[in-house]
């Protein structure tokens, strides 16, 4: 039996690593991209916070407010959310856990992905109808979903139909 540490994870993939290998560069390429994440999140929910401090706050309808509150929350669990990783790494740090921590890691970025196109969404949404009209919030809203979903989801999608990938294996991040 070949042991599954020194032994090539995918001997038909091009690549000449290990498991424990393939662990460790899916782990940093999800770090990689966690970072990017983060770094908008924090500065999203920084600006969230900043607007009840602007002259016009006041002026906000009840729904404006309802809008914004879920906001602020979407916006902190968000972050939380993002920054979960950190966490798993830490409280699993030397456990042999690699793997594992991949497969999560590339779970909550899918989450914390979908989560930050419904806080952009409702960001659109919540400026439109302040400064244009609630119906123009939402379809402004909506629009910034389709654009999302389209970006996020169908282009990945059609790009893996068409062949940009060259296999499971190069496209495989758990």
């Amino acid at each position: 039996m070949t042991d599954p540490i020194t032994a090539d994870a995918d001997p038909s993939d091009g690549r000449d690593e290990t498991t424990t290998e393939r662990s460790d560069r899916n782990w940093d390429e999800l770090l990689q991209e966690f970072r990017v994440l983060q770094t908008g999140t924090q500065i999203l929910a920084g600006f969230l916070l900043t607007l009840p401090f602007q002259a016009r706050f006041d002026q906000l309808s009840a729904f404006g407010l309802g809008v914004y509150l879920t906001l602020v929350i979407g916006a902190v669990l968000l972050t939380l959310l993002a920054l979960t990783p950190v966490s798993l790494h830490r409280l699993l740090f030397r456990r042999h856990a690699k793997p594992l921590l991949v497969s999560a890691g590339s779970r909550i970025l899918i989450a914390c992905l979908a989560a930050s196109s419904l806080l952009f969404a409702g960001i659109v949404l919540f400026l439109f109808d302040f400064l244009l009209s609630a119906p123009a919030g939402w379809i402004a809203g909506g629009a910034v979903i389709v654009v999302a979903l389209g970006l996020w989801v169908v282009l990945p999608l059609a790009l893996r139909r068409h062949g940009a990938v060259d296999s499971p294996a190069d496209a495989d991040v758990a």
